[in-house]
């Protein structure tokens, strides 16, 4: 999928695309180096945003469709939607090397919220939500080496705040444009679904 976007979709992919830049099919036939028409620019940008956060296509177009409501930039909120999931969420505070892999431990219910266990990776967290690992999952092996896959503190964005020692994170404030990733084209997918 990685190679499709010519984007490094997973933390681990960069190693691929180095290796095979084109996108896949026969050998040699790098049939993405041609000039694109407008809607295969919108389309490959949507499927690239779609599956860097792991989301299906109706999950993906509702959240368009509730961003093009709320007041504001239809891009800029649809982005800042994507940010506020939980598994999203985990992934940014280092408490997975992925988000498929924050998505799966939001799914097996290792997480809290506001002292209650959820299972639900989509949810959306607002400025308050204190997320915490639960106690029995804090004794398992994974929880134990989390210190090996979790990024540098300047990689944590300014809207969590991440104590540690207690496992858990607090919801500060609202994620910014410039929170999500940089080389996102959001007037791709509002053009789109405008259609």
């Amino acid at each position: 999928m990685s190679r499709r976007e010519g984007y490094a979709l997973h933390p681990k992919a960069h190693k691929a695309l180095v290796k095979r830049p084109g996108p896949p099919g026969q050998p040699g036939n790098y049939g993405g180096r041609i000039k694109q028409s407008q809607y295969a620019l919108q389309l490959r940008e949507k499927q690239k945003v779609k599956r860097l956060y792991g989301l299906l296509e109706r999950q993906f177009s509702k959240l368009m469709a509730e961003a093009s409501r709320t007041k504001g930039q239809s891009g800029a909120t649809l982005l800042q939607f994507l940010e506020q999931r939980l598994d999203n969420a985990i992934y940014r505070v280092g408490f997975a090397p992925s988000r498929r892999a924050a998505r799966q431990l939001a799914t097996h219910g290792h997480f809290m919220l506001d002292g209650r266990r959820v299972d639900v990776p989509s949810l959306r967290l607002k400025v308050g939500d204190k997320v915490s690992i639960r106690p029995a999952s804090k004794k398992t092996e994974y929880f134990k080496q989390i210190d090996e896959v979790s990024p540098a503190p300047s990689a944590i964005p300014a809207w969590l705040k991440v104590n540690r020692k207690q496992f858990e994170f607090t919801v500060t404030g609202v994620p910014t444009r410039d929170d999500a990733e940089p080389d996102i084209k959001e007037q791709l997918i509002v053009e789109y679904y405008s259609r």
